[in-house]
């Protein structure tokens, strides 16, 4: 079967135009995070792939295939979800930035063993990783850069027409590139307070040493503890902005996938 008629004439049309828009902002949300988590039920993720469609249908002049369900359909379908992959899947690495600083803060604590289920992605992630990820996704809200990506998956359309245009490697070098910038944002995000539990294991160390009798691990754990929990606390303010130029970041590599 090449394609499907059901004798609604233009009516059929912009239904089938609705379903091949929906196509790529559909795997968009489906790889983008706080959308496309497990938390996040399918037909909340699809109602909004439906709104954002009518709008980007009456926006633009994308055309579905004339026979969707033929070879050269499906192919021009793969090409629209891998470019809404790619645009949700930028937010995914930064995203896991937070988790990287999340994973060294909580080592230097002693909780690395802490973990939890996450909600977010389905996964088990640190003591703090979920704690970092909501202020993250808070920030991403707040600061207005999910209409940004949005704004971004919607000018996507005119960068990559359907079936027109294909991302190449030269296209998904801003991705690479930005997995190497996340994992030193997330080491600008725990270097505070593993600085400052690293000054506290020193000090524990010398004290285990002038008198052994002691119990290293009954002093220095709460001991870290202790001093982790404060430099989280006096460092909120420099992680916020860390967090806040990763989600800006993150929006600014979308738009360099564009933009190739």
């Amino acid at each position: 079967m090449i394609g499907l008629d059901f004798g609604f004439g233009p009516l059929e049309a912009e239904f089938w135009r609705l379903l091949f828009v929906m196509t790529r902002i559909g795997a968009a949300l489906f790889a983008v995070p706080l959308f496309g988590g497990g938390a996040v039920p399918g037909q909340v993720r699809v109602i909004i792939a439906g709104a954002l469609a009518v709008l980007v249908c009456a926006w633009t002049n994308v055309a579905a295939p004339p026979a969707i369900l033929s070879l050269a359909g499906m192919v021009v379908l793969a090409g629209e979800v891998v470019i809404g992959l790619a645009l949700g899947f930028v937010l995914q690495v930064a995203f896991a930035a937070p988790v990287i600083g999340a994973e060294l803060i909580g080592a230097g604590m002693g909780m690395s063993i802490a973990a939890s289920a996450d909600p977010l992605n389905g996964a088990h992630s640190p003591m703090f990783g979920q704690y970092f990820s909501i202020v993250l996704a808070l920030l991403w809200l707040g600061l207005g850069a999910h209409l940004d990506w949005i704004s971004l998956l919607v000018e996507s359309y005119r960068a990559f027409p359907p079936g027109a245009v294909w991302l190449t490697p030269a296209h998904l070098h801003p991705i690479t590139a930005l997995g190497g910038d996340m994992f030193l944002a997330g080491l600008a995000i725990a270097v505070p307070v593993v600085v400052l539990l690293l000054v506290v294991q020193l000090v524990t160390g010398i004290i285990a040493r002038s008198a052994p009798s002691l119990n290293l691990f009954a002093l220095g754990l709460p001991a870290g503890v202790l001093v982790g929990i404060g430099a989280l606390i006096v460092s909120a303010p420099l992680i916020g902005d860390r967090m806040a130029d990763l989600a800006h970041g993150a929006v600014a590599q979308a738009a360099t996938l564009l933009a190739h």
